[in-house]
């Protein structure tokens, strides 16, 4: 394996890594988490976000999340972490805190998260995020259920 700059860290220090560079709005930083045959996957039905696999396509996903969407990630906070019998695994309850940077409304959104770390990298992730919550701060629930109506999904 590759040394990474994440390749000593525990899957607790690789969550808060990871919540750093979506607060500073780095794909690069948040690539470099990932395994480059990680799988991130968004469990929930929501228009236009698919599944990352593979390193560069977390790292394309996320420049082109943030590029195209006026909300603002100030704050990450964690609810609570819970890590079971499995040392690779933890789930992260958290609520992304923010600005929609259109309109100057403040966000908070809750969200879970399910990553499975190993050699100090994510090799998988359950990404279970509040899509309709972050479309009602930017006033894009119309958007949302029109996307749904007509499958474009």
């Amino acid at each position: 394996m590759p040394d990474t700059p994440s390749a000593h860290l525990s899957p607790r220090e690789v969550l808060a890594a990871y919540h750093q560079a979506i607060v500073e709005a780095d794909p690069d930083a948040v690539a470099e988490l990932y395994a480059v045959d990680a799988v991130h996957e968004f469990p929930f039905l929501f228009p236009g976000v698919t599944d990352y696999h593979g390193r560069e396509e977390v790292r394309a996903g996320y420049r082109a999340a943030w590029e195209q969407s006026p909300a603002r990630t100030e704050k990450v906070v964690e609810v609570a972490v819970h890590e079971g019998r499995d040392p690779e695994l933890l789930t992260a309850e958290r609520l992304f805190e923010g600005t929609i940077s259109t309109t100057g409304k403040t966000f908070s959104v809750p969200s879970i998260l399910v990553l499975r770390v190993r050699h100090g990298l994510i090799v998988h992730a359950r990404d279970y995020m509040d899509g309709l919550g972050t479309a009602k701060a930017m006033g894009a629930l119309e958007w949302v259920v029109s996307a749904l109506e007509s499958g474009d999904e």
